[in-house]
């Protein structure tokens, strides 16, 4: 389902009403328990597809979300800063200094650089484990550009439809440039960004996609001439035969990421060889993501149909609240390279492809969410059956690279029907998909054709503003903010600053003020944040 693929150039008719009572239905829907089939007994023919099992909707009361419509432009906090790309909390032996112009650098216990942050200019930069670099500014507008050294670099612009504020993102990867879109919500204090479809298919071709077929049917895939399953081979090992199209999809969907992750690697520059200490995808957890392709399948059906209606986009259905809440544990494929801090709060990292697992909600009120290692690939990379903490915004992220790539597999499917072994999709359900309201907008924009040389340019503005940053850090030489570091007790900040101008009780905490409006706050002796 390719946005380039379908025109902009009709308006949906709206249908309130109808769009009222379709929401009251997916808000209040029961979950169903549903259990794939397994690859060694063949399931039962059906006569027809069904319609895919109703994934339950949530309604806007969870915790921490917002009210859905009239979602507005503005950003949680006056000074827009994008996400930090790395650790959702500090690592052990980080430590975080402020330099004479504001900015502000954490380095690892090595020494070497992790975040480097430049609040007046929106910008973030995050350097990898695994030896990559994110780069990311973000305006009040929450216009962004990233430039990832050979990842998905992106350009993106608000767009407003009916009140509500979508992302559009043109990526250039590659060479290549589209576009994809993202209903923008609000979430415990942050915008989250949810990838919504430009077109849907009809609800019976969702109900082929998500029933077993017939019987198993086997498919070569042809990997084997390509560079990336050389290096990947270890990791994934296709199924001999497929029980249905969420088990293709499944293999799709890591293969998809796993292309992506070593091609990356080759575009950054970064060393491609054989790792150590992998734990490759079993079965078992290839099964678990078959399941969770199988809810996905389900939710854009469920989509599709309010979509229909010219309803909204709902993240009580589709977003992180949802799988937060359903009481139903959710696997993940990573969509990217991320640094994640384990429960002994060491640093590790995790990539594109890897697969962990969200085993219940978090509590109440909790700002990131904790998931489990199922595999990784070796190296700097977190350990099978490590807990870590992710935020809201990267598993978001993660979900939104799932939806993603099924959707491309759905349209896959669609085009080898009934070719290398596959069925064939019977007619009634091959019909085209049908473009959502939002997309078919004349205002809807297109992608962006200066988006290759705007990621260029802001690249090379980190590499200045990292280097500046770095300067300045080092030199110290007595003017502006001297560097004090996270951690630091009270009593070092003080023979290296003197007595402070004013200082805060709060018992255990202690606010102290200096010169160049310099704010140390202190808990229980320690510092804990400098402004």
């Amino acid at each position: 389902m390719q946005t380039s693929q379908i025109r902009r150039n009709s308006r949906s008719r709206r249908h309130p009403e109808l769009l009222a009572a379709l929401l009251t239905v997916c808000c209040l829907a029961a979950a169903q328990e549903t259990k794939a089939p397994t690859l060694t007994t063949p399931p039962a023919k059906a006569q027809t597809p069904a319609k895919p099992v109703p994934v339950p909707g949530l309604n806007n009361r969870i915790p921490g979300i917002g009210p859905a419509p009239g979602i507005g432009v503005h950003s949680p906090s006056p000074n827009a800063m994008p996400p930090t790309y790395g650790p959702a909390r500090r690592p052990n032996g980080a430590t975080t200094i402020r330099t004479r112009e504001g900015t502000e650098l954490t380095r690892r216990r090595d020494g070497k650089p992790a975040d480097v942050r430049v609040p007046g200019r929106g910008m973030a930069i995050h350097h990898n484990l695994n030896g990559n670099r994110h780069v990311a500014v973000e305006w009040p507008d929450h216009s962004r550009i990233v430039a990832e050294r050979g990842g998905r670099s992106y350009v993106q612009r608000p767009y407003i439809y009916r009140g509500r504020e979508y992302a559009q993102r043109t990526y250039y990867v590659h060479g290549r440039v589209y576009d994809r879109f993202y209903a923008r919500y609000p979430y415990r204090g942050a915008y989250l960004e949810m990838y919504t479809p430009t077109a849907y298919y009809r609800p019976a071709f969702y109900g082929w996609a998500y029933n077993p077929w017939a019987a198993p049917v086997p498919y070569a895939w042809g990997w084997s001439s390509y560079p990336w399953y050389g290096y990947y081979s270890y990791y994934l090992v296709p199924y001999p035969t497929y029980a249905g199209p969420a088990y293709w999809l499944t293999d799709y969907l890591i293969a998809t990421s796993l292309a992506e992750a070593y091609q990356a690697r080759v575009d950054a520059g970064m060393p491609v060889q054989a790792p150590f200490g992998a734990v490759p995808l079993t079965p078992q957890v290839r099964d678990e993501i078959a399941l969770e392709v199988q809810r996905q399948i389900s939710i854009e059906n469920a989509e599709a149909q309010a979509a229909a209606l010219n309803g909204p986009p709902n993240p009580a259905l589709s977003g992180v609240p949802a799988l937060l809440y359903d009481n139903a544990p959710h696997v993940f494929v990573a969509a990217r390279d991320l640094d994640v801090i384990d429960t002994a709060g060491e640093e590790c990292a995790i990539s594109e492809g890897d697969a962990l697992q969200l085993p219940g909600p978090p509590p109440a009120y909790a700002t990131m969410a904790e998931l489990v290692v199922l595999s990784n690939k070796g190296g700097p990379e977190c350990r099978q059956g490590d807990a870590v903490t992710v935020g809201f915004a990267d598993l978001q992220e993660m979900e939104n690279h799932m939806r993603e790539t099924i959707d491309q597999g759905l349209a896959e499917l669609q085009s080898r029907q009934a070719t290398g072994g596959l069925p064939a999709i019977p007619a009634p359900y091959r019909a085209a998909a049908v473009q959502a309201p939002f997309a078919s907008d004349p205002d809807a924009p297109g992608p962006d054709p200066a988006a290759g040389a705007l990621i260029k340019q802001q690249a090379q503005q980190a590499d200045q503003a990292e280097s500046q940053a770095l300067g300045q850090a080092s030199a110290d030489d007595g003017s502006g903010v001297p560097m004090v570091f996270v951690g630091q007790s009270l009593s070092e900040v003080q023979a290296r600053l003197g007595s402070p101008m004013s200082h805060v009780d709060m018992g255990a905490t202690q606010i102290y003020l200096y010169p160049n409006r310099v704010k140390i706050t202190f808990d229980r002796g320690a510092v804990v944040d400098i402004e």
